[in-house]
């Protein structure tokens, strides 16, 4: 299928590694042109060596104000086609292991910057009368995952108002989805089994076991296939799909909705 998005302009965040990575390099092969950005500048350069004409570098923390202003200032003058708003969660903690401050933190890293990033970037997409947002969020937003208290709780809220403002602006050709993926074969799993194999006093390995057990498929899942269907939402194609949180999770998730 030819996803119409060669030549278009794309931003992916926390694109060095897992969910970015695979999206932003899936994109360049389709003929898209894609901001990468990440915090840590080698990786980000050597993703840069490698699609020299089809990439342009943001350094830097993507949910800080400041770098926000600075990826504005460089899309400034060019049509956006769509962004990939994706970034690392918040510790593995239960509820009786955290302090208020780290529920601060984590409105801090789950949801307000997002906000801002699509308060920033609505009104060039209105002007266009086009353009893709996907969020990349977590399974949890469909059922909790054990010891994950505060991803649990602020990502609902990310879908919240994912939700409310894909009615506000469906009629402008703008669209706004997520994608909540369950276990995949990503870095972040690594922390993952590290947690629960000092919760279980078993080996990183046995609980790597563990984790998939619960999905029905009885493996990981690949980035490489959740970044298939990322790019498809991000292309033109999905022009009839709006305000929806789609699971990607090997059958992790029991409920019916």
């Amino acid at each position: 299928m030819d996803l119409n998005i060669k030549g278009g302009l794309f931003v992916v965040t926390g694109s060095t590694s897992g969910f970015g990575k695979a999206i932003a390099e899936q994109l360049i092969r389709e003929g898209a042109h894609v901001v990468i950005n990440a915090r840590g500048e080698d990786k980000l350069e050597l993703l840069h060596e490698k699609y020299p004409e089809q990439t342009t570098v943001l350094k830097g923390d993507i949910t800080t104000d400041a770098v926000i202003a600075e990826l504005i200032r460089m899309l400034r003058g060019n049509k956006l086609h769509g962004i990939v708003i994706n970034a690392g969660g918040p510790p593995a903690k239960s509820f009786i292991n955290t302090e208020i401050s780290d529920w601060d933190n984590a409105y801090e890293k789950i949801l307000r910057w997002k906000v801002k990033l699509t308060q920033e970037l609505l009104e060039k997409f209105q002007e266009q009368n086009y353009g893709r947002i996907l969020y990349i969020e977590s399974a949890a937003v469909r059922q909790p995952i054990e010891n994950l208290i505060l991803s649990n709780s602020l990502r609902m809220a990310v879908v919240g108002f994912v939700k409310t403002l894909s009615q506000e602006v469906a009629h402008q050709g703008i669209t706004l989805n997520i994608l909540a993926p369950g276990y995949h074969a990503t870095p972040a799993m690594e922390r993952l089994f590290a947690n629960k194999s000092l919760l279980l006093g078993i080996s990183p390995e046995d609980a790597r076991k563990e984790f998939e057990k619960e999905t029905k498929v009885g493996h990981l899942g690949d980035p490489e296939d959740f970044a298939s269907l990322a790019v498809w939402i991000l292309s033109s194609h999905s022009r009839f799909i709006t305000g929806q949180t789609i699971s990607v999770d090997g059958g992790l998730i029991k409920g019916s909705l």
